[in-house]
């Protein structure tokens, strides 16, 4: 039984990660048809600089999803104080409104966004996009904090305005601190949601500001390029990279004990 668990993991991970294992050895194929025998090359990467579209796509994505993750994470963090140490009426309806954003498909989500925004005078393009990443990266970075705070005692703030500390210099030198690495992984999530997000970037994107993935949706509509794999490898490195020092810096796998 344990063999067939175990098997049964095996198959999912290769069904998860090898599509992007294949994308990114093919980055460093020569050929552009994806033809066999493999042949090594960098000239996908070395064409990206000459490829316009596809690097302001990427800038866009990236300043989009920097701007998410800064803005979800300075709304998030006091609305999950809030929502977890104060009692005020509706409350439980505004953490249960916190759901329907997360469940809801984004196809609906980005079609009522479009609506709202062109009867609100807003319409298309950059702004837009940025205030329909943050409503959508918000629940995420609440709920990720939430449970951060849940873990945490909340005595410690109490005891350190026992000591003549003020509720504001106890947050920042008492919560603020055991809080930290829940805030970093809820302002990756807000950073993975935007730069991973289509649908409601394909509603709101004008044809001169577009993001990568609506990009690479067009660029496989007129014609694949395999600068497209070169571009996701890099955005995939750089990830890898960011997650790996989030692990080793908030020490994800707990402390050793020292022998």
């Amino acid at each position: 039984m344990k063999r067939l668990g175990l098997v049964h993991l095996l198959l999912v991970i290769a069904f998860l990660y090898l599509p992007i294992t294949v994308m990114v050895v093919m980055a460093f194929n020569a050929s552009p048809l994806y033809e066999l025998p493999f042949s090594f090359s960098l000239d996908w990467f070395a064409r990206l600089p000459d490829n316009d579209r596809l690097l302001t796509a990427s800038g866009n994505s990236l300043m989009l999803a920097v701007t998410t993750a800064v803005l979800a994470t300075g709304i998030g963090v006091p609305a999950s104080l809030a929502l977890s140490r104060r009692k005020f009426r509706g409350r439980t309806l505004l953490q249960l409104l916190l759901l329907p954003p997360i469940a809801i498909p984004w196809l609906i989500t980005g079609t009522a966004m479009l609506v709202f925004f062109f009867s609100t005078g807003i319409g298309r393009g950059l702004f837009a996009m940025t205030v329909g990443h943050v409503a959508l990266a918000i629940p995420y970075v609440v709920l990720v904090i939430g449970t951060g705070l849940q873990s945490q005692r909340a005595d410690l703030e109490e005891a350190a305005m026992s000591l003549g500390s003020t509720p504001l210099h106890a947050f920042f030198r008492v919560t603020l601190p055991l809080l930290l690495p829940s805030i970093i992984a809820a302002a990756l999530f807000a950073f993975a949601v935007s730069l991973d997000q289509f649908v409601v970037s394909y509603f709101l994107a004008t044809p001169g500001v577009t993001t990568l993935p609506v990009e690479i949706y067009s660029a496989i509509r007129k014609g694949f390029t395999p600068e497209i794999n070169a571009i996701s490898t890099i955005l995939l490195g750089a990830s890898m990279i960011l997650v790996l020092a989030f692990a080793l810096l908030s020490n994800m796998g707990g402390a050793r004990e020292r022998r």
